[in-house]
């Protein structure tokens, strides 16, 4: 299901649920993985963006970084009991820093929809295709 602003879609997966970030360059299409998996889990638009959180991750390859990128802001989540609704990339080569805003995750307000347990490699890809790019993978549910 895409999102109203073509940004970011999900996607049914056997058990699991495909999500899929788009964007005119690799940074944005990363943002919007990341808006995408946090769809699965929460009304996005009931979240605010009260704290701020740096996140910086690396892989051998920028597929792999996809992942790295995700599961951080999973761990995140798990531990610090928040839930993001804005993210800013930067990737320079296959090194991501992020800066997410977010808050305490409310049961009430956040409407939680699914819990995720980890990014996978599986339908794993990042492609650059006419200068639009996609940004995919395969969440654990």
């Amino acid at each position: 299901m895409r999102n109203e602003s073509g940004q970011y879609e999900t996607f049914e997966h056997e058990a699991d649920i495909g999500v899929r970030g788009f964007g005119s360059s690799m940074e944005r299409a990363f943002e919007n993985a990341a808006g995408a998996l946090y769809s699965v889990m929460v009304n996005l638009q009931r979240v605010g963006q009260r704290e701020k959180k740096t996140v910086s991750v690396s892989a051998p390859d920028v597929e792999l970084l996809l992942v790295e990128w995700l599961n951080a802001l999973l761990s995140i989540s798990d531990i610090e009991r928040m839930v993001f609704s804005r993210f800013e990339v930067k990737i320079e080569g296959t090194d991501l820093t992020g800066v997410v805003w977010g808050e305490k995750l409310d049961n009430r307000r956040h409407e939680p929809g699914v819990e995720v347990k980890g990014a996978t490699y599986h339908l794993l890809s990042v492609k650059n295709e006419g200068g639009n790019y996609t940004a995919q993978c395969i969440v654990d549910v």
